[in-house]
């Protein structure tokens, strides 16, 4: 079958919330998206109630607190929300790609994959059924002689040295104590939490969850999604090929991709999209398939998107595609199209305004659209 990305897109749209705005509770939402980045609070609850049909105040706090959803480093080193449900497959190929076993990890941050496996043993017994402050956890640790010389990496807020603890499911966040972090145990806060699945037996249902969402997709795209590539790329064409005939390979635009055969005809019968939607930063609308993503961002304003230190700018979707940015200043939300993108018009502006003032909480705005390029 071959299909266009402009239909594929509208596919995606309804598939993640988009459009229509028929999100469920934080659980479903997060688990539609197979997470949501978290590394920025705010921008992760924007993205979850931008997906919403009814969003309410205070749903994220309360998903965390009830153990229906968690937040930890996963896919790409990244701070998500994950579902308790989904979060140990996805862990689980986290942990696969190994990254703290490479000469050049171990270099970098000064332990051997031994001095991994203790910190995790470690941290793992100083966690079950305990929250710990960050500072509680580092202070106990390094009383320890040989994780005295980690006390700078422990504390840093990047917490490098604790994602491979966190992939292998022995740490997560816990409820903050004011501005403070703190981490515990998976287990402590999700009942009945199982520890990780075999790769083997996660590998496949990651990609069929993946595909759910940002399908039709590749097993390279897949991989930059999941640790920007640093899985084995046996072990990720096995976890396609495990789904046999539950995955259809299509045409799009001629490139080929997979989507799962239940899809097929659902994606076959989906009109284009029409219209204007603003997402958020941060919004896994880029970040499911990467900012390279040409279908989705033109490669010459892909540096107005994905910034310096990390940052991906707020969104503006036409049919699908990113087509300009945007930001609040004050009661002012400020639409920057790209050079040559039709803008929206003021009503469709108008009506995406309110959206997001209810979704970020900052009350009324007033949406205009600015004159010159992006800076």
């Amino acid at each position: 079958m071959r299909v266009s990305w402009d239909r594929a897109l509208a596919w995606r749209l309804r598939r993640q919330f988009v459009d229509p705005q028929a999100g469920g509770s934080v659980a479903e939402v997060v688990s539609r998206l197979c997470g949501v980045q978290a590394q920025v609070a705010s921008a992760a609850e924007t993205a979850i109630r931008l997906r919403q049909a009814a969003p309410e105040t205070g749903e994220v706090a309360g998903a965390l607190a009830g153990g229906t959803v968690i937040k930890t480093w996963a896919m790409r080193g990244t701070l998500h929300l994950l579902r308790s449900t989904e979060a140990p497959a996805l862990l689980s190929l986290m942990a696969r790609a190994r990254p703290w076993a490479r000469p050049a990890w171990q270099k970098a941050f000064g332990l051997t994959e031994a001095d991994v496996d203790a910190l995790t043993a470690a941290v793992a017994e100083l966690l079950d059924g305990q929250v710990l402050s960050r500072d509680e956890l580092v202070t106990a640790l390094v009383a320890e002689p040989r994780f005295s010389g980690l006390e700078q990496a422990l504390r840093s807020g990047w917490g490098t040295v604790l994602k491979p603890l966190a992939w292998q499911g022995v740490l997560c966040y816990g409820p903050s104590r004011g501005s403070r972090v703190t981490f515990t145990a998976p287990a402590s806060v999700v009942s009945g939490w199982p520890g990780l699945p075999d790769p083997a037996q996660a590998g496949p249902a990651v990609v069929a969850a993946y595909l759910g969402a940002y399908g039709p997709a590749t097993p390279a795209g897949f991989s930059a999604w999941m640790s920007r590539g640093s899985l084995r790329k046996t072990d990720v064409r096995g976890w396609f090929a495990a789904l046999g005939d539950r995955v259809t390979e299509i045409d799009v635009d001629g490139e080929a991709a997979w989507l799962l055969t239940e899809h097929v005809d659902e994606l076959a019968a989906c009109p284009p999209a029409r219209g204007v939607r603003l997402l958020g930063g941060f919004d896994q609308w880029v970040l499911g398939p990467g900012t390279d993503a040409a279908h989705i961002l033109d490669a010459e304003h892909r540096t107005k998107v994905s910034k310096t230190s990390g940052w991906i700018a707020p969104l503006v979707l036409t049919s699908g595609r990113v087509t300009g940015t945007w930001e609040l200043a004050g009661a002012d939300l400020v639409v920057t199209m790209f050079p040559g993108a039709r803008p929206p018009s003021a009503r469709a502006l108008s009506a995406e305004a309110g959206k997001v003032s209810q979704a970020t909480g900052l009350g009324p705005v007033t949406a205009r659209v600015a004159v010159g390029p992006v800076a």
